[in-house]
């Protein structure tokens, strides 16, 4: 760190280093798969044109991600539930499950997957592993997010600013506030129709 983490101008510059960190994800190329913004924009724009449900799911920080993601699809109008929920109801043919697995493969999101596409489900995975991790082969599509996670960060010998899958779940976090913005658009959502879902239970 160029500046004394403990005055206002060295919390401002080590702020920045970590968006940057994070912003330059959104410069690597994805190439042969879509921009994950666009995937998943069109994906939930289909969703909500067949007025069919979306469900998310994913483990640790990065479900944390989801989690704000699905309470903004609701806000947008979309039927969103996370997977586990006791509300959530059964995935059937037209629906969206979106699931997350940095490192390309967990026991649990691999079972989930595979479920969600027994009964007809289409599956988004997101992922920073999408060559060999093991939950691709559930998925209908695939939107690579070439972030650094746990799988490939054992070779890390400085303490960095943002450890282990820190990278990928912030990118989960911009990119999922780009969706809904772009989405919003999309569906024609006015800010005040949006403020109107908000829980006003709090």
């Amino acid at each position: 760190m160029a500046s004394d983490s403990n005055t206002q101008e060295g919390v401002a510059s080590m702020a920045t280093q970590i968006c940057t960190q994070i912003a330059t994800i959104f410069s690597k190329p994805t190439h042969p798969y879509p921009s994950p913004l666009d995937l998943l924009v069109t994906e939930l724009t289909t969703v909500a044109s067949q007025n069919n449900r979306v469900f998310l799911y994913g483990v640790g920080r990065e479900g944390l991600m989801l989690k704000a993601f699905c309470m903004r699809l609701a806000h947008l109008g979309l039927s969103a539930h996370l997977v586990f929920d006791m509300t959530t109801p059964p995935i059937a043919a037209g629906d969206l499950l979106i699931a997350s697995a940095g490192p390309g493969g967990f026991a649990t999101v691999d079972a989930i997957c595979a479920t969600a596409r027994s009964h007809g489900g289409r599956v988004l995975l997101l992922t920073a592993q999408p060559e060999t991790g093991s939950c691709v082969k559930h998925a209908s599509a695939v939107a690579y997010v070439a972030a650094q996670t746990m799988a490939d960060d054992a070779d890390v010998k400085s303490r960095p600013l943002l450890p282990m899958g820190s990278v990928y779940e912030g990118a989960l976090f911009v990119l999922f506030e780009m969706v809904v913005y772009k989405l919003g658009g999309a569906l024609g959502e006015s800010p005040e129709a949006v403020r109107s879902r908000h829980t006003n239970l709090e």
